[in-house]
């Protein structure tokens, strides 16, 4: 019996397989005016189309918990009603196609206010819908970026309650599961390592100083997300430094205290809060990192990095090295994977009605 189209449960929540796709921004909203951050026909396209091939859980991309969080002026977000509803059209028809909604809430950190890629992605002024970003530190993230001003503690307990608000947006969007966003060097990221953490107050220093900010985060996410509904929290594992960065025994130390904290499985990336480290890229490079989490702590976990055929999927999932894999680009090239590899593995996906033919 196929691995990967086993249901999996999570508090209240049952995924109906393990095929489940990951954040990836789209950069296609609007970066100025009243539907600014908000969701449109090609953001509602996109995620249809995963869950009509079958897709059992798709976490939409990075959504700010405020204008300043974004990435990009394009980025969606989901700290106004409006944004709330328009995401309502998306999760009501993922839902109806059997597919679990979440969503990733998000501050983008001292990465803030750059270019879509495919403009090159350079950090951007406000002739171009820009702003001034925010870190723990003044400490840029490459040359080419500005100095990110350093948040004041005052600050920091607002972002924490921005966090608390978008989660209540979320829910009231329709997301059966919340993802923290904690990787890639972005805010809380910009917390944990200290690469990019020369803090000198209890927001910086030690270990236990560094992982506050994120605690805060997910225990005000947490009172406000419902106790039937999973939390996932996303982290990378290492900042790929020889030292003076995020380390993946640091990573197993932190999902323990992620469990005791409430929440439910941890999305297990890598890199990202350092520029200019060489990364080993490979087949599956990550899933090492995700399967240490699981073999070493009780935290679920969810393994991604260039995960692309079938067997290969399987095999993570059989040899127990994560609970579900996430499937990035391979779902952008082919949003009916989950259906393929069902045909593959003889396993049975829901098919729309509108796909079935008696000839």
């Amino acid at each position: 019996m196929s691995a990967l189209f086993q249901p999996y449960t999570l508090r209240e929540v049952t995924i109906p397989n393990r095929v489940w796709m990951p954040p990836m921004c789209q950069y296609s909203a609007a970066p100025e005016g009243p539907l600014t951050g908000t969701p449109t026909d090609w953001h509602f396209a996109h995620y249809a189309a995963r869950a009509t091939g079958g897709t059992g859980l798709i976490i939409v991309e990075a959504t700010a918990v405020s204008p300043e969080g974004r990435i990009s002026p394009y980025d969606l977000g989901i700290w106004n009603d409006t944004q709330v509803e328009a995401f309502r059209r998306i999760t009501r028809f993922l839902v109806g196609q059997g597919t679990v909604p979440a969503v990733q809430l998000a501050h983008a950190g001292r990465k803030a206010s750059t270019d879509r890629p495919w403009k090159g992605g350079a950090p951007v002024g406000p002739q171009a819908h820009g702003w001034q970003p925010v870190g723990p530190s003044p400490v840029p993230f490459a040359e080419d970026h500005p100095v990110p001003v350093e948040l004041t503690t005052q600050q920091i307990a607002d972002i924490v309650g921005e966090f608390a608000d978008a989660a209540r947006r979320a829910l009231a969007a329709g997301f059966e599961i919340a993802e923290i966003h904690g990787a890639h060097g972005y805010l809380i990221g910009n917390f944990l390592s200290p690469h990019s953490n020369h803090r000198t107050d209890e927001y910086g220093g030690s270990y236990e100083n560094r992982t506050r900010f994120a605690l805060e985060v997910v225990d005000a996410v947490r009172a406000v997300w419902p106790d039937d509904k999973p939390l996932f929290f996303r982290v990378s594992a290492t900042d790929w430094l020889e030292d003076g960065g995020w380390t993946p025994d640091e990573t197993v130390r932190f999902a323990r205290e992620l469990h005791a904290h409430g929440v439910d499985l941890l999305d297990v990336s890598t890199g990202g809060n350092a520029s200019g480290v060489r990364i080993p890229v490979g087949p599956g490079y990550q899933v090492p990192f995700a399967a240490r989490v699981k073999a070493e702590t009780p935290m679920p976990v969810a393994a991604v990095g260039l995960i692309t055929d079938v067997e290969q999927a399987e095999k993570i999932l059989a040899n127990g090295e994560a609970d579900a894999v996430l499937l990035g680009r391979e779902l952008l090239r082919n949003p009916s994977w989950a259906r393929q590899a069902a045909r593959e593995t003889g396993a049975e996906v829901r098919v729309p009605d509108q796909y079935h033919r008696s000839v």
